[in-house]
């Protein structure tokens, strides 16, 4: 990607400042990201270095979760929290490769995510991308693309797949869930799943380090029983919450993590 001597490139976004999704898009093999948000990355790998088979067997998760909705309980409607940068095999593809009238809207509040989104996606008439902050729930809901696309007399699958740890206590990030919630229909399902580490140094690290470097634009990693009251009142699909490779895999061939100082922990659950 061309990076500007002004500091703001081609879409309008700062370049000098890292972006998460961009990181993530790193992470993946993607070419989506700026040198700051690769010096992000290799600061950070110097004390979590599990972080890329992590974020390789995030994004296996969020497809084996999409093709396992929409094959096995005939979801046909996508809500993506967070979205980050398209990459291949992304919800929609999964989703569409089930039904090719599967329903999807992206939300991301990086505009790079928008254009790129955008210009992915301008022949998919049946999925769509909009710049939002995930925390504005009834902004979300009531957005044209969502209204268009999204039947809420029909069950939703609401996704929030490595984003929570995104969201401050300040915005109280499980009753982000339980707004979301009250919006969907029941029979709609909740994927949640966020970084977590039992270890204290590790999360003050990586907290604080993505705090900074991303201008605050970070919450914090967790503890698992801190992600587990995101899905109070939720029927929790088998095999329950925990890490997120233990969910229903259909293989074993994914990167291993060789050091555990943090791992992302999840689960999906139903609304009654």
């Amino acid at each position: 990607m061309r990076e500007e001597e002004s500091g703001i490139d081609e879409f309008g976004v700062d370049v000098t400042t890292p972006s998460v999704a961009r990181m993530y898009d790193h992470y993946l093999g993607g070419k989506d990201n700026y040198a700051v948000d690769r010096d992000a990355v290799s600061e950070l790998d110097k004390v979590v270095p599990s972080t890329k088979p992590l974020a390789i067997n995030n994004r296996r998760f969020l497809q084996r979760v999409v093709r396992i909705l929409a094959q096995d309980y005939g979801i046909r409607q996508f809500l993506d929290h967070g979205s980050g940068l398209p990459t291949q095999d992304n919800v929609h593809q999964v989703s569409q490769r089930v039904d090719p009238a599967s329903r999807v809207v992206y939300v991301d509040n990086d505009p790079i995510v928008l254009a790129h989104g955008r210009a992915l996606l301008q022949e998919n008439d049946f999925t769509s991308v909009i710049q939002a902050d995930m925390r504005e729930t009834d902004a979300i809901f009531d957005h044209p693309e969502v209204r268009r696309l999204i039947d809420l007399d029909r069950p939703v699958a609401a996704l929030f797949v490595s984003v929570m740890h995104c969201i401050p206590d300040s915005s109280d990030p499980a009753a982000l869930v339980r707004r979301v919630t009250e919006r969907l229909p029941s029979g709609s399902f909740l994927v949640i799943n966020q970084l977590v580490s039992e270890d204290k140094a590790t999360r003050d690290f990586v907290t604080d380090f993505m705090d900074r470097s991303t201008h605050g634009n970070w919450g914090r990693v967790r503890q698992a029983h801190e992600v587990e009251r995101y899905f109070d009142g939720l029927e929790i699909l088998d095999p329950g919450l925990g890490e997120i490779n233990d969910w229903r895999p259909d293989s074993d061939l994914g990167p291993r993590q060789l050091t555990d100082e943090w791992y992302e922990f999840g689960g999906v659950a139903r609304k009654p």
